[in-house]
């Protein structure tokens, strides 16, 4: 049926606290050429090894406010001081085309994109498998300070207490069964009836050959 009939791209959402394993699985669904990453702007500053355009697309705070004011982002936020936002007419023009777009965003941009694409929007929280295993993973990266990596484990507190909110829950013990999982949520997505925009048409057709 995927290639029988028209569907309007799923804007899939992954959140988690920070070293719970979203950025991993989300590189690992990238690897389906159907779906694409959305690059959100933010003005922090690059990592080792990030490209601007790549990774994110990295502006200074005067650039992210001028855009945030002209309504280009559909979902903005803050988080441990710097601002992050989602571009609103790349991701309306792929799903209007039948991609899917990723997003990889905390919890206050999930319930932004939401506010906005409701219809569109399934979400995906990530759990780490303890709070032990977690604080491992951050250090383990060792990406981060230890004055960042302890900030990290405090707000994964406030992450976590909005499980509630996504559509499925994924505890990530496995990381080859998690990546599975969303995979499996991702295939069972694109074929709901509701977001089947050719259905009507083909259903039509079909009944006219009987």
């Amino acid at each position: 049926m995927g290639t029988a009939v028209a569907r309007r791209g799923i804007m899939l959402v992954l959140s988690s606290p920070s070293g719970a394993g979203k950025t991993t699985i989300a590189s690992r669904l990238l690897e389906d050429p159907s779906i694409e990453i959305s690059i959100s702007h933010t003005t922090r500053a690059k990592r080792k090894g990030e490209k601007d355009g790549k990774d994110y697309h990295f502006v200074d705070r005067e650039t992210f406010t001028r855009m945030r004011d002209l309504n280009e982002f559909l979902e903005w936020a803050v988080v441990f001081d710097n601002y992050y936002g989602t571009t609103r007419a790349p991701v309306e023009r792929a799903l209007a085309q039948g991609r899917d777009v990723l997003f990889d965003v905390d919890w206050q941009g999930a319930r932004k994109l939401r506010e906005q694409a409701k219809d569109d929007v399934v979400a995906v929280f990530i759990l780490p498998p303890s709070a032990a295993a977690l604080e491992e993973r951050l250090r383990v990266r060792a990406e981060d300070p230890e004055d960042v990596v302890l900030k990290r484990m405090r707000g994964a507190s406030n992450e976590i207490q909005h499980w509630e909110e996504y559509d499925y829950v994924v505890v990530n013990v496995d990381i080859e069964q998690s990546v599975a999982t969303v995979r499996s949520i991702l295939r069972a997505e694109r074929v709901r009836r509701t977001r089947l925009t050719g259905l009507g048409d083909f259903v039509k057709k079909l009944l006219a050959e009987l």
